[in-house]
């Protein structure tokens, strides 16, 4: 046992002091207290391994500097062994309860606290290796997590960058509709119909799958997706198929990560941002609370940046030509909440819009 190890002995009797002292200095640095008094102005500056505390004592009895010790000076992690005369059990349960971990009826046999003192301190000592692998593993959980974070993060902005090398227009948009339906899912978190739904988990993932929205573009052919002009009837069936795409190489990475992995939103996402509250969407003809969330909070997003920035088949509208024609699609193209929400938070899409004015001429 480690020699500087200290034990403090709170007992109002000399006899019991001059024994206790006698059978434990050889081994262990010693503080005394006479009662309880003392040992409480004691131990606000010092911090024994282990406490030997008398409970028949004037003024402030062995239960009342236990209660303190764990209550006021949260040494909790101090073994308190009670020494008394009495031996009834009830005496011991409050002892117990009260926190301390021995109980040794007087008078005493110097071998047995002997004994269990060393037992104690041992204890002690396994406690705080636990709580030091706790600690370490608990850190180790942590960096964990972190790297899956950085991981999945990286992995979507490959995946999303891998769209952009088809489409020019794709990497600018990826940013600005990840930033316009996280101020949409933040303003329905304060409506109560959806406070218990969209959570500040939910908004998290919501943001960092946003992205792969679009990732079925690299399945479309080139004379398609980059086509100036007017798609012909059977083009724009082909370039539906991008929210096919999208989902079926999603499900790809769901089968290897598993259904509550970040790709199960995107994949979500992928498929049914184009469909429309009123079910004349595509690729599944959805209506209403059929459509996932995360799809009808990018449909808004989606259309707005669309509407918003120059394509080489159109010029850019303004935010208020935008917002009338989100306006009139209320209850038709979109959810009547979401475009709620959109007017509200109206000001930081146009925030957003302006930081990224350069983009968008």
């Amino acid at each position: 046992m480690d020699s500087q190890e200290t034990i403090m002995i709170v007992d109002d009797t000399e006899v019991n002091i001059v024994i206790l002292v006698e059978a434990l200095q050889e081994d262990y640095d010693l503080i005394v207290a006479i009662n309880g008094k003392e040992a409480i102005e004691i131990l606000r500056d010092q911090k024994p391994d282990l406490i030997l505390l008398d409970i028949m004592m004037p003024e402030m009895d062995g239960y009342e500097v236990l209660t303190k010790l764990k209550d006021e000076f949260k040494l909790v992690n101090v073994p308190v062994i009670l020494l008394s005369a009495i031996s009834d059990c009830d005496s011991k349960t409050k002892g117990f309860s009260l926190g301390a971990v021995d109980y040794i009826t007087k008078p005493f046999d110097i071998v047995e606290v002997n004994a269990r003192v060393k037992t104690q301190l041992r204890l002690k000592e396994i406690r705080l290796v636990l709580e030091n692998q706790n600690l370490v593993l608990e850190e180790k959980v942590r960096e964990r997590t972190n790297l899956l974070e950085r991981t999945n993060s990286a992995a979507i902005h490959c995946l999303a960058a891998l769209a952009e090398t088809r489409d020019p227009d794709t990497g600018e948009h990826i940013k600005r509709t990840q930033k316009y339906i996280k101020e949409l899912a933040l303003e329905l978190q304060s409506m109560e119909k959806y406070k218990n739904i969209v959570t500040n988990d939910y908004i998290d993932l919501l943001y960092k799958s946003a992205p792969l929205h679009d990732i079925g573009k690299v399945g479309v052919k080139d004379s398609i997706l980059l086509n100036p002009g007017r798609l012909t009837i059977e083009e724009f069936e082909e370039m539906k198929n991008h929210t096919v795409y999208g989902a079926q190489s999603l499900k790809v990475g769901i089968n290897e990560l598993g259904e509550d992995s970040f790709l199960t939103l995107a994949k979500e996402i992928a498929i049914t941002h184009h469909e429309k509250w009123d079910g004349t969407g595509y690729p599944y003809g959805l209506s209403k609370e059929d459509i996932p969330l995360s799809g009808r909070l990018m449909a808004l997003s989606d259309v707005y940046d669309a509407l918003i920035s120059k394509r080489v088949y159109k010029s850019a509208f303004t935010h208020d030509e935008a917002k009338k024609i989100i306006i009139d699609g209320r209850g038709k193209h979109f959810d009547p909440d979401i475009v709620d929400a959109f007017i509200k938070r109206e000001a930081k899409f146009i925030q957003i819009m302006e930081k990224c004015k350069d983009y968008l001429k």
